[in-house]
């Protein structure tokens, strides 16, 4: 099973200026605890973004440029070598950036989306769901609190057979 996992604004953003534009401890916790022991697939700019692996799970970059190198991580040049490379795990995790889930988009048989009930501004957007090709088959909802600004809903959503 190859999946998605994403946090998404009302208009799709998930980004600006290659950084995250919100913060919900409650959501990362959530991709903490959904991806560790994975690998984890990801472009050059999601990884800059971050500014480090990811702890306890693989690292796998994709970029275009050959002599790309990252400490502690595992450098490919397109997804389906990526998709190879975790052949052996039962879950390997789409990350991001925008590119990637839209090349990634028709591969995936899960998506793990948490949708923040709020606009934001941004530069970088996740491709539309086609509601007609997927069934949610998980869904939680998070009210604000002292450290989530943003009400929020996790869904999973599973490819229709």
């Amino acid at each position: 099973m190859l999946s998605i996992i994403v946090a998404v604004g009302e208009n799709n953003v998930i980004g600006k200026d290659n950084q995250l534009i919100w913060h919900l401890p409650r959501d990362m916790k959530h991709f903490k605890e959904t991806t560790t022991g994975h690998y984890i697939i990801m472009g050059r700019k999601t990884f800059e973004s971050n500014g480090r692996p990811l702890p306890n799970r693989t690292n796998v970059i994709i970029t275009r440029d050959k002599d790309y190198n990252a400490e502690g991580c595992i450098v490919v040049h397109s997804l389906e070598e990526a998709i190879n490379l975790a052949k052996d795990d039962p879950e390997p995790f789409i990350i991001g950036g925008g590119v990637i889930y839209e090349i990634a988009m028709p591969l995936v048989d899960r998506i793990y989306l948490t949708q923040i009930h709020h606009k934001f501004n941004g530069d970088t957007f996740f491709p539309e769901i086609n509601l007609d090709e997927w069934m949610e088959v998980e869904k939680r909802d998070f009210e604000p609190d002292e450290k989530n600004k943003y009400p929020f809903t996790i869904s999973t959503l599973d490819r229709k057979k």
